[in-house]
Order: C-alpha cells, then sequence, then structure tokens
C-alpha cells in the first residue's frame, strides 16, 4: 500500500461516519447517506494527488457530499423518504429526547433542498455564513436568504406538528 493509499485509509476511518451523520441530515436515508458518502469519499479519493491542503479537508469532503446531494436532487432521480426508525437513530444534541428529535428530523425533511442545505451546514456544521457560500457556491446573501427561509419553513412545520398533537 502505498503512503498516499494509507493516508486516504486512515481519513476515511477517521472521518466517513461525522460525514455520514451529515449525510443523513442532507438525505433522511441512512442507506442514501451511506451512498453519498461513498460517492464523495471516491471524489475525494480521485483528488487525493491534488490536495495540498490537508488541513481542509473536513471542509472540502463537506463541500464534495452537499454538492454531489443537491446534484442528485436537480436531477430528480431521488427522493426523500424518511422512516421512523432510521430517523429515531440519528443523531442530536444533547438534551432532547427522542420524540423532539423524531418531530424535528421530520419536520428538516420537508424543508426544500437548497434551505435544507444551508440550515444543516450553518447550525448543525456550525459553518460560517461565508464558508456555507463557499460550499453551495452561491454568495453570502444567498445564504443569509436561504437560512432564514429554511429557518421559517421549518417553524411552521414544527407549529403545524404541535397543532396536531
Amino acid at each position: 500500500m502505498s503512503d498516499r493509499d494509507a493516508a486516504f485509509q486512515e481519513y476515511f476511518a477517521a472521518r466517513s461516519d461525522v460525514m455520514r451523520g451529515t449525510a443523513y441530515l442532507l438525505c433522511g436515508d441512512w442507506h442514501r447517506a451511506e451512498d453519498l458518502v461513498q460517492q464523495a469519499f471516491t471524489k475525494l479519493y480521485l483528488a487525493w494527488r491534488r490536495i495540498q491542503r490537508h488541513e481542509a479537508l473536513d471542509a472540502y469532503t463537506r463541500q464534495i457530499l452537499v454538492r454531489t446531494f443537491l446534484s442528485e436532487r436537480r436531477r430528480g432521480w431521488f427522493r426523500f423518504e424518511s422512516a421512523s426508525e432510521d430517523i429515531a437513530d440519528a443523531a442530536a444534541p444533547p438534551g432532547i429526547y427522542p420524540e423532539e428529535r423524531m418531530v424535528l428530523l421530520e419536520a428538516l425533511a420537508k424543508v426544500p433542498p437548497k434551505q435544507r442545505a444551508c440550515l444543516v451546514l450553518r447550525y448543525w456544521e456550525d459553518m460560517s455564513v461565508e464558508q456555507t457560500a463557499v460550499v453551495l457556491k452561491c454568495s453570502e446573501g444567498t445564504v443569509k436568504s436561504q437560512a432564514a427561509r429554511g429557518l421559517q419553513t421549518l417553524r411552521g412545520l414544527l407549529s403545524q406538528q404541535e397543532r396536531v398533537r
């Protein structure tokens, strides 16, 4: 095994689970999240020799992951499907009960893809507006408006679910 392959294998082992969690938040399906992560890491491997700044690998990998997700959404061949047993297993911040997590993730699943990507990057991945704009290949203003619309949509969906209870 070459040094290049060993370094890539080490990076994959260390970061694939984190990327899988992000992918799940984007697509809402663990199997699809696994496919997205595989595609992202395949693209990363193909570019591995050309990567100069290994300290920026997470950002670059996340960018590949999000762009792969959005590209598939544009082609229209993948539909967001959420399974309640998958949603219950998703990672959540401390202090959130499983029922609340399910409600939140079900609502997130209904947020339009670009807004959802914005919300995941800004609030789950804790990226700045500038970093999110780079990942999504858009202006900072677009990130701000997509995040605001996404939060508004999410709040509306959550209040609808609350009224149903």
